[in-house]
């Protein structure tokens, strides 16, 4: 008879579920540790206690059967053995008589009949014999290998403990690791005065947290790494600060001295959401929304291989001083684990000069680069490249600066009346760019003034695209549009990713495709 057909249920992982005694075992090695520790290490600590209750439960099932069987022990008759190489199956020794081989000098012979009636005869007494040592569970069942369990199983883990573990009062969290509630140190009201009075004499910060605790008079206690813990975690309940490191790193920066853009989008950057039916974009408009790269658009892939990626700046960003972080380029910028806004360094990569930065994850922008811009002549259409730093915490800005010339570029004019037009004029320009987006903004301040009028009249998207393709076509002796030159353009007036655009371009009978994504306007249509 088989004592245990399965060392393991199948799915055991897949189906894994958060215990009470998990929890039990979690709250326990943190107080042993006396460390916060990462989701990751106590998913760790946990699947390496799961496996070890497992290894104990099955090897306790098996061997009530009767001793394991090796070929190294001596056995009486009457006696219950169980047999690792037979699939854990149990037998009772009917005989013993000497065994005979001059090779193997003394050893005896049991006789062993199983639980289904088969006999047979096994060696015993024998000290160098294969199964004197079998494999072990982990070697022989892939979901009690903890290295196994990790690399399949991990992340979806993390997720199960981490989405437990913020249900639970008894723990807290920051910057990604937890510790039991009652054993934190007590941080009062004068510590956190004291903490901001520091970062406001640092312009704001940002500075670690061993920094502030030298400054508001808690180093040098028994356990660093909780008080710091501690401190971090009021620092994280109390509004006047704002964590702003990058994934592993903690840093805090008083939130009233944040720039402002940090705090709060531009308004050219704010999209008002526009309806459309994504059905009607065929396979060369997909292939378009890839290649713009919006960071309004979901990514369509994976880009975690790019080193260097460069980007058509839009007016938006080119007038908010960011940067858009869409799919192609999210993985060159640090990140964090909570804080949604991140500091870091931009690096020229011509110069090698530093100037700071942030991440603002919520809207997928970085920002910091309006005054490096201006300094780089960079204008809407620019092709602006980044890549990571050498070092972590910064990333490498750069553009393909030239001698500046005169070149004729689709130029954005505003009226007295405050109406937009399109010309195509000779324009100073400094850079590579892209010939399909480039548009020189001659007056940006009074094209402002078309925002904030335009955000008050909520004038309808489809009078906006009208108008543009209007505008573009006069600038061309065929009278065509190409999507990208829309993109730009329309972006010139109100933020929108080009998906909404597409769709429009594909289901108004008044935009007439004419090949390779380009389109004209038809009036009679429209009438």
């Amino acid at each position: 008879m088989t004592i245990v057909s399965s060392p393991l249920r199948e799915q055991y992982w897949e189906t894994f579920e958060v215990q009470e005694q998990d929890i039990e075992f979690l709250y326990n090695y943190l107080l042993d540790k006396e460390t916060p520790l990462t989701t990751r290490e106590l998913v760790t600590a946990l699947a390496e206690e799961r496996i070890r209750r497992e290894k104990a439960l099955i090897e306790q099932q098996r061997s009530a059967g009767g001793a394991v069987y090796y070929p190294k022990s001596f056995y009486q008759e009457n006696q219950y053995l169980v047999f690792p190489s037979l699939n854990w199956q149990r037998g009772k020794v009917t005989a013993v008589r000497d065994g005979n081989n001059p090779d193997l000098g003394p050893f005896k012979v049991i006789r062993v009949e199983f639980d289904n009636g088969e006999t047979k005869e096994y060696a015993s007494g024998i000290e160098h014999h294969i199964l004197n040592n079998p494999p072990t569970l982990s070697e022989t069942v892939q979901a009690l290998d903890l290295n196994y369990v990790l690399a399949t199983y991990g992340d979806d883990l993390e997720e199960i403990l981490d989405d437990h573990l913020k249900q639970n009062p008894d723990f807290v969290k920051i910057a990604g690791r937890w510790f039991p509630r009652a054993l934190l140190v007590d941080i009062n009201m004068g510590h956190l005065n004291l903490a901001e009075a520091v970062l406001d004499m640092a312009g704001g910060g940002p500075l670690p947290t061993s920094m502030l605790l030298e400054q508001v008079g808690l180093a040098g206690s028994a356990n660093p790494r909780l008080t710091e813990f501690s401190l971090d975690l009021a620092l994280q309940d109390d509004p006047r600060f704002d964590e702003v490191g990058p994934a592993g790193e903690v840093l805090w920066f008083l939130n009233r001295l944040e720039p402002e853009e940090v705090l709060k989008p531009h308004f050219c950057l704010r999209y008002s959401e526009v309806e459309y039916d994504p059905s009607v974009l065929n396979e060369a408009m997909l292939n378009l929304i890839d290649e713009l790269d919006d960071e309004l658009t979901p990514a369509r892939g994976k880009f975690q291989h790019l080193r260097e990626v460069s980007v058509p700046l839009i007016y938006p960003h080119w007038r908010a001083g960011t940067f858009p972080l869409s799919g192609r380029v999210r993985h060159l910028f640090p990140t964090a684990l909570e804080a949604p806004r991140v500091r870091f360094m931009w690096v020229d990569g011509e110069t090698g000069q530093k100037f700071p930065g942030w991440v603002v994850r919520l809207h997928r922008y970085a920002s910091g680069l309006r005054e490096w811009y201006q300094a780089k002549g960079v204008m809407p259409g620019s092709l602006v490249k980044v890549k990571s730093g050498k070092v972590p915490g910064e990333v490498i800005v750069q553009v393909d600066s030239r001698r500046p010339s005169r070149e004729w570029v689709r130029t954005v004019l505003v009226g007295s009346d405050g109406g937009v037009v399109f010309a195509l004029l000779k324009q100073l320009v400094s850079t590579s760019f892209d010939e399909r987006m480039a548009i020189a903004v001659p007056d940006p301040e009074a094209l402002d003034h078309v925002w904030q009028q335009a955000q008050k009249d909520r004038l309808p998207f489809e009078r906006v695209m009208v108008n543009t393709v209007r505008e573009l076509a006069k600038l061309t002796p065929q009278s065509h549009v190409h999507a990208s030159e829309l993109y730009a353009a329309v972006n010139v007036v109100r933020r929108c990713p080009p998906d909404p655009i597409l769709a429009m371009l594909a289901s108004r009978p008044w935009f007439v495709h004419v090949g390779d994504l380009h389109y004209r306007f038809d009036d009679s249509e429209r009438e």
